[in-house]
């Protein structure tokens, strides 16, 4: 699938074009030659969401567990070379 690449002046002057172009391939919308926006198709941006399982809690929505998993923290392989910046 070709990505089309167009400046932000470009993109408001041809909204309705891109908008068009953006069903048959994502469009990459530039400030100062840096992609900063992405113009999709909604069914792609509904599949694409279907993939992100991120939640946000609140420390009282979570599980006992997980809340006594959490005080525990992390318990990885020592890092002796980092003990400097514990002090």
């Amino acid at each position: 699938m070709p990505v089309k690449s167009v400046t932000s002046t470009e993109f408001q002057s041809r909204a309705g074009r891109y908008l068009d172009e953006s069903g048959k391939a994502p469009v990459f919308i530039t400030k100062y030659s840096r992609p900063v926006r992405v113009l999709l198709d909604i069914d792609e941006y509904a599949r694409l969401k279907s993939f992100d399982t991120r939640q946000a809690l609140y420390p009282h929505e979570l599980s006992a567990e997980l809340k006594a998993e959490l005080e525990e923290g992390y318990k990885g392989p020592a890092t002796p070379e980092h003990d400097h910046l514990a002090k």
